[in-house]
């Protein structure tokens, strides 16, 4: 990843401050700045083997998860640093941490930021759209299947929540691979999708960990978080 990273110096600084809701948090950094196309293969053909391989793999879970595994990947259909309440504790709230919840909005803004256009581009069908075998239980979507926006969210609220709370790092990770896997589980992506938000999701922050206005809202949250975790 240090080749990604190295790439931060070089890269445009954007409006920092804090959003007060999520729907006005401004991204840390854009397509413009973190290419995805150069950076991911592009996706097998609807026709290949690899994509009816996945499908059934899709189709499988479809009929072998649990309504367990169904409620979770419901819930995890909503993209936001709280999902990682159940790893982080009972203190972990949006009301006491109004600067880290700022500072994760725009987190979650510069995810559909650089991955929604690289989307557009590689227009990978979802499996619903392939098959009408597929019934998912979470909320469809017909934008582009690769790579996953949830999976590459997950990725990066969980290296950097990691990164503020190392003591936690394992729970932290599980918990995002979890995130990123739940979107398979109910039926909306495929697993390659996910393996590619991952990819993203690690370049991505990467790239934000070296960037000054980034590390200094980082700092400001980071220190909010330990303190109400009385770390």
């Amino acid at each position: 990843m240090n080749r990604y990273a190295s790439l931060a110096a070089g890269f445009l600084l954007l409006v920092t401050g804090y959003a007060a809701h999520a729907d006005d948090a401004q991204p840390f950094v854009t397509n413009k700045d973190i290419d995805l196309t150069m950076i991911l293969p592009p996706p097998p053909a609807n026709d290949s083997a690899e994509t009816k391989a996945e499908l059934g793999e899709v189709l499988t879970l479809q009929v072998t998860r649990t309504p367990e595994m169904e409620k979770r990947a419901i819930a995890d259909a909503e993209e936001n640093v709280w999902r990682f309440a159940d790893v982080m504790g009972p203190k972990f709230n949006k009301e006491t941490l109004p600067k880290f919840s700022a500072f994760f909005d725009r987190v979650v803004a510069t995810e559909g930021a650089v991955v929604d256009p690289a989307k557009d581009i590689w227009k990978r069908p979802r499996p619903h759209q392939l098959s009408d075998l597929v019934k998912p239980v979470v909320k469809l979507s017909n934008s582009g299947s690769w790579p996953s926006g949830h999976a590459t969210v997950g990725t990066m609220m969980g290296i950097i929540l990691a990164d503020m709370v190392p003591e936690k790092r394992a729970e932290i990770m599980a918990r995002a691979a979890e995130f990123a896997h739940n979107r398979v589980v109910g039926g909306i992506h495929y697993p390659s999708d996910i393996e590619m938000g991952k990819i993203s999701g690690s370049v991505i922050a990467a790239v934000l960990l070296n960037r000054p206005d980034f590390t200094a809202e980082y700092e400001v949250a980071r220190s909010e978080l330990r303190s109400d975790l009385g770390m």
